[in-house]
């Protein structure tokens, strides 16, 4: 049985104020770190045999936290970061309205594919997917810690339970600093074990952007 925790990273600026992310290396602020401290206690009891994460700051930063406890090295993996959101990234969630009201709004309605440059959820899926498979693969039989971000960490574990995404839009999205447990044995498969699992915080929960 293989045990995949996908944790998101913890809160930033730009979460706090609702501008778009995406790819873009905005690092974690006091209360990120505060919640990556709090959550790393509760993971290293899962005694993890291995720790990967996006390359980008806030999530790497994040998963330090968990090694700092458990003495295990961060593989870093491009493929664990946030959805591309074209030239929405760097925007407020307002001004993106505002600037791109259609694709601003086949993008609330869930469309794959909303234009703009914002990278599609076919593409997505498939990117993370692959991340979280390898991940997984190279510690068969394990427990894997991988940190990445909300909107990645929902389409790549959507890839992994074969859940198309009309149904991912039923799931809520992570909080900062909680995450989903999947597990893996040869008779089911892939199947969803607990879903935004994480350490108290007084911060609202932000989109996963």
């Amino acid at each position: 049985m293989t045990r995949l925790i996908v944790w998101r990273h913890g809160n930033t600026d730009w979460n706090a104020t609702g501008r778009m992310q995406g790819q873009t290396d905005v690092p974690l602020n006091d209360l990120g770190r505060e919640q990556a401290a709090g959550a790393a206690r509760l993971l290293a009891a899962l005694r993890p045999d291995a720790i990967v994460a996006s390359d980008l700051s806030r999530a790497a930063d994040t998963a330090a936290a968990l090694a700092a406890l458990t003495g295990l090295p961060v593989r870093a993996d491009a493929r664990l970061r946030e959805r591309h959101f074209g030239q929405w990234q760097g925007l407020l969630l307002t001004e993106v309205a505002e600037r791109y009201p259609d694709e601003y709004a086949r993008w609330r309605a869930g469309a794959p594919d909303p234009g703009a440059g914002v990278e599609s959820l076919d593409d997505l899926a498939k990117r993370l997917g692959v991340g979280l498979q390898d991940a997984a693969d190279a510690s068969p039989g394990g427990t894997v810690v991988v940190a990445t971000h909300g909107g990645a960490a929902r389409q790549g574990c959507g890839q992994l339970l074969g859940w198309d995404h009309a149904v991912l839009r039923t799931i809520g999205s992570l909080s900062n600093c909680h995450w989903t447990e999947l597990r893996h044995d040869d008779l089911r498969g892939w199947h969803l074990r607990a879903h935004n699992v994480g350490p108290l915080s007084s911060a609202p929960v932000t989109e996963a952007v």
